[in-house]
């Protein structure tokens, strides 16, 4: 079984590694920056020049990119070589309703598609250690659970498409909250004498402990906000959240707050920076 892999940066880099080499065929890949496909094609990696190249190559075409519409594009250009007997798994993060409607384009060719976001960060993709949310088929899902542990150590399935996109942004606006909490406990234990790695130790004996500050404690004692996951990454997320509410009709006054923060840290300037530097939007606050 052939696989191919579209979008090699800070996730999806060490998520094509691993595949590259835990599977026992040919792995092919594609991305813009031809020195990240370079990286792939080191360990073994078989280089293409666009994503449909890759489809064209592929039992199993995988896909980790920014944003909606960079998803679009890979599978505008996938669509047209797209067959029975292809599987689609797209791994990028972005709009529930985009993925199904992107479903529905690669189903109509004959081929299978499953929406497959991770949670976790470039540690664990490097570890192979990500969770893994799947909306799909059950029988697609089982067929291509084996590649999914390639990548990650926990992978379940939600639902049909579109719902593990779902659990994904639900995820990762839980996380906004839980870092805005400890971005203003923090800063407030701080203005009162308690250092971020004595607060962290006193948290751990109660409800509170939670793995945001566990993580993060010693980046935020040390102002070293070298990018894990951006803070324009989960501004994105935010805001599908918030669409996803909408569409719901769903109030999430908290996850409003969320992307009130976000807003402040992208209009700063630390959108490139580690989300875990939106501590410094309460501190000039």
């Amino acid at each position: 079984m052939k696989i191919g892999f579209v979008g090699l940066g800070i996730m999806g880099e060490s998520m094509c590694e691993n595949i590259v080499k835990k599977h026992d065929d040919e792995v092919y890949v594609f991305d813009f920056v031809q020195a990240q496909v370079d990286k792939l094609v080191a360990v073994g990696a078989k280089a293409c020049t666009s994503s449909r190249e890759v489809a064209e190559n592929v039992d199993v075409f995988i896909s980790m990119v920014p944003k909606s519409e960079h998803s679009r594009a890979v599978y505008d250009e996938v669509v047209t070589v797209a067959r029975e007997g292809l599987t689609c798994i797209d791994m990028s993060t972005i709009d529930p309703s985009v993925s199904v409607e992107i479903s529905k384009m690669i189903k109509a060719r004959g081929a299978q598609f499953i929406d497959a976001p991770v949670v976790k960060s470039k540690p664990a993709a490097i570890a192979g250690k990500l969770g893994i949310y799947v909306g799909g088929d059950e029988a697609t899902f089982e067929a291509m659970k084996p590649i999914l542990l390639y990548m990650g150590e926990n992978v379940i399935r939600m639902g049909d498409n579109g719902k593990g996109l779902v659990m994904k942004i639900c995820h990762n606006a839980l996380v906004s909250q839980i870092q805005n909490g400890v971005n203003e406990t923090s800063t407030l234990a701080a203005a009162n004498g308690i250092d971020i790695l004595t607060f962290a130790e006193a948290i751990s004996y109660g409800g509170g402990q939670n793995f945001y500050l566990d993580s993060k404690k010693e980046v935020i004692n040390n102002n070293d906000f070298t990018t894990a996951f951006s803070i324009e990454n989960e501004y994105k997320d935010v805001n599908i959240c918030m669409n996803l509410a909408k569409e719901c009709n769903v109030k999430m006054p908290g996850e409003e707050n969320a992307l009130n923060v976000y807003q402040k840290a992208m209009d700063a300037g630390y959108g490139k920076e580690d989300f875990s530097a939106t501590v410094k939007v309460v501190r000039d606050l």
